[in-house]
């Protein structure tokens, strides 16, 4: 994808992670999201790599003006949590088209949630 992705425009790299792969939360005994850890290791490690990816990707290719940004959907409801999840995946994918689409002076190797950043 990456030749394709260099000779467009506006090329933009927009990861789905969850705020289940924020290290920040997890380490956080307060946090409601650390309660998961253990319970959802293979899905809360899976989204931490891909938050490392995003952030790899951002810096190598920053120079190109290729934006790379991990975006969390919230809790959408889909068959991997038998549709018990509160958001729509319209919904979901809001912040996700939004980073899709953003001018180039738009972030870049950034964790974002629809209503703002994530700690990683």
């Amino acid at each position: 994808m990456l030749p394709l992705l260099r000779r467009s425009a506006a090329a933009r790299i927009v990861n789905m992670s969850s705020e289940l792969g924020s290290l920040t939360h997890l380490a956080d005994p307060g946090s409601p999201w650390s309660a998961y850890s253990s319970i959802l290791l293979p899905y809360c490690t899976s989204k931490s790599a891909l938050n490392a990816i995003t952030v790899l990707h951002a810096n190598e290719m920053r120079a190109e003006g290729i934006l790379v940004n991990a975006v969390s959907p919230g809790y959408c409801a889909t068959d991997l949590n038998r549709h018990t999840g509160i958001r729509t995946a319209a919904e979901g994918a809001a912040a996700a088209v939004h980073l899709a689409t953003v001018g180039e002076d738009g972030p870049t190797g950034a964790f974002l949630a629809e209503d703002g950043p994530i700690p990683w």
